[in-house]
């Protein structure tokens, strides 16, 4: 088990004290006004940690602090990790960016994409070109998720069962056969829509390499870049640190909800969502990552793989807002590329929170963020454990307060 310890002072690396000041105790209000239960933050220049706060409780009922052994849920923070296990793979010549995924996934050879109508009147078409694993690892592949309620493939998720990405009793091959049952909701490559992809993805990584995932991760991923404590479930020695989740209530506050069945191994080895991890493991990941897929002698991939992967793939350069379906056609999208796994930003002058292009991250639903930037050789990631019920503020008052400490 690791655990983040601050390495150097933040002036000594361009960061102003004052400001990451302000920064603390702008979260530290929030958990003190219950609008958070607690959260870790963590702040790397140059490789080393300069800042790191740990505040509030991972147990609010208990009043167990959170610390830096902290284990939380990281929901779609894990689908960075699988899409690496993927370009692994990719890099060992197994698979292209183009290779058809029928060629590994035969469920998926003929699909049919939402031509109009809903419900019984809903009408397909067979798609004109193959879902392709680079479909998968920018999430233009047509699938979806069932919890948007904004377009009638959604409905058939959920009618199929499968409200957000994972249907009762099913394991990932089992998921992904009923996925492929399923039209597309548009022609693969013509759109961008956050979607179940990245499940369909893990599933891909078990076919080729004739590991589960959890396998393949733990072996592959994990344990070359010391991530100790990552996994898809807790032991009983990890248990007494898992921090607990919360939702929002009507009244502003926070009460417990159901998260993810962590005690004991858990049927559906989710690549979309499913990892658990301490802050550590992942600054482990976020350094691997911005040291361009090597991280104390151990390279797991190529510099100009995780070159690809950190810059915007989509077709002409387009933004999440131009290129994106419907339900992702907001402002906080505009200036926002995607990689292979990854968000990158493309122009930072259309972004609604301060940022410099090339930077790249992801988030997940607990409120857990990360991202790297590379002008500034900086790496943060902020971790609690609150679902919210609509968008939260959290994102934008980080990078805005973040932003503000840089000197240089």
């Amino acid at each position: 088990m690791g655990q983040l310890r601050q390495e150097v002072e933040p002036d000594e690396v361009g960061l102003d004290p004052k400001a990451l000041a302000r920064l603390d105790g702008h979260f530290a209000r929030q958990v003190d006004e219950g609008a958070l239960p607690g959260c870790l933050m963590a702040v790397s220049r140059h490789g080393r940690l300069a800042h790191l706060l740990a505040y509030g409780y991972r147990d609010v009922r208990k009043q167990l602090p959170v610390g830096t052994d902290t284990l939380w849920r990281m929901y779609s923070m894990t689908k960075p990790v699988t899409s690496v296990a993927a370009l692994m793979l990719m890099e060992e010549g197994r698979f292209g960016l183009d290779t058809p995924l029928a060629d590994f996934l035969p469920a998926f050879a003929e699909p049919r994409v939402h031509t109009g109508g809903s419900g019984p009147e809903l009408r397909t078409r067979p798609a004109e070109q193959p879902l392709l694993v680079r479909h998968l690892l920018t999430h233009t592949a047509g699938l979806t998720f069932g919890f948007y309620h904004a377009h009638p493939v959604d409905a058939c998720y959920r009618e199929a069962g499968i409200e957000s990405s994972v249907l009762p009793g099913t394991d990932l091959a089992g998921i992904c056969e009923a996925y492929a049952r399923l039209p597309l909701q548009f022609e693969p490559g013509t759109q961008w829509n956050y979607s179940v992809a990245t499940n369909v993805l893990g599933r891909l990584v078990e076919v080729v390499s004739g590991q589960d995932l959890a396998a393949f991760l733990g072996e592959r991923i994990f344990a070359p870049l010391g991530m100790a404590d990552a996994g898809f479930w807790v032991t009983e020695e990890q248990a007494p640190r898992l921090a607990e989740l919360y939702g929002e209530t009507e009244d502003g506050g926070i009460a417990p909800v159901p998260g993810l069945p962590l005690h004991g191994r858990p049927r559906l080895l989710s690549g979309s969502g499913g990892m658990v991890a301490t802050a550590y493991d992942y600054h482990r990941f976020m350094e691997f990552l911005r040291r361009r897929g090597e991280l104390d002698g151990v390279r797991l991939l190529g510099a100009d793989t995780v070159a690809a992967m950190t810059s915007n793939q989509l077709p002409g350069g387009a933004d999440l807002r131009s290129f994106g379906s419907p339900v992702h056609q907001d402002a906080g999208r505009a200036g926002l590329g995607f990689g292979l796994g990854v968000s990158v930003v493309t122009d930072p002058a259309l972004g609604q929170s301060p940022a410099v292009r090339g930077t790249f991250g992801w988030s997940g639903v607990a409120t857990t963020t990360f991202w790297v930037d590379p002008e500034h050789d900086l790496t943060v990631q902020f971790l609690t454990q609150l679902r919210p019920k609509g968008s939260h503020t959290v994102y934008p008052e980080l990078k805005r307060l973040l932003h503000a400490a840089l000197t240089d």
